[in-house]
């Protein structure tokens, strides 16, 4: 957990009901950042605009002052950001999920969606923070995974995790399905050898 502490958010009681900061209201009205994107044109139709990720984050006040604060390079110019385009809210273009992690353990600390504005802005439409959070595009929807620790878990170990499906309706994402995944404690701390395969059988 050490590198949890160290990014300074983590005050984590490890307990299941945890959960940091979170808003899935309506889009607001305020731009997050102008940026100078480079367009493609996937297989689909709908344009995608690679954004600076690091920057939407640093700019958006919607993002905690820790987390802009302590947004910096791993290694270089390397930051422990990713970025994923996808439709996620029937905008003209790709809308951008971003996740911030810690260096050390990747541990996802902050998930946003960012849905782009015809004048070339990114309005942040979903937040949330907390510890070991991530978010994918899956089929239209936003899906936010949450590692559960206990207080004696390692970093790589969770107790389970918890996973939320949104989907954007009325100008907001609105949760649709949540599942809660309790992993077998009994696993990962041994070897073993693998058997050996068998062949399929048909009908």
């Amino acid at each position: 957990m050490a590198g949890l502490a160290a990014f300074g958010l983590l005050t984590v009681s490890c307990s299941t009901g945890g959960t940091g900061t979170r808003d899935e209201g309506p889009a607001g009205t305020q731009p997050v950042a102008q940026v100078t994107p480079s367009a493609t044109t996937p297989p689909t139709g709908k344009s995608v605009q690679r954004v600076d990720a690091v920057q939407l984050v640093k700019q958006d006040p919607k993002v905690s002052e820790r987390v802009r604060t302590d947004l910096k390079p791993c290694t270089g110019d390397e930051y422990p950001v990713d970025a994923s385009y996808g439709t996620l809210t029937g905008g003209a273009s790709a809308d951008v999920v971003v996740n911030v992690m810690t260096c050390g353990d990747s541990v996802g600390v902050g998930t946003y969606v960012y849905r782009a504005r015809s004048n070339g802005t990114y309005q942040n439409v979903f937040t949330t923070e907390q510890p070991a959070v991530y978010g994918t595009i899956d089929r239209g929807d936003l899906v936010v995974t949450t590692q559960v620790y206990e207080k004696k878990d390692a970093v790589a170990y969770p107790s389970g995790d918890e996973v939320v499906t949104y989907r954007w309706a009325a100008n907001r994402f609105n949760e649709h399905d949540r599942v809660h995944n309790d992993f077998n404690r009994a696993v990962g701390n041994g070897e073993a050898e693998f058997p050996e395969p068998a062949e399929p059988t048909t009908n």
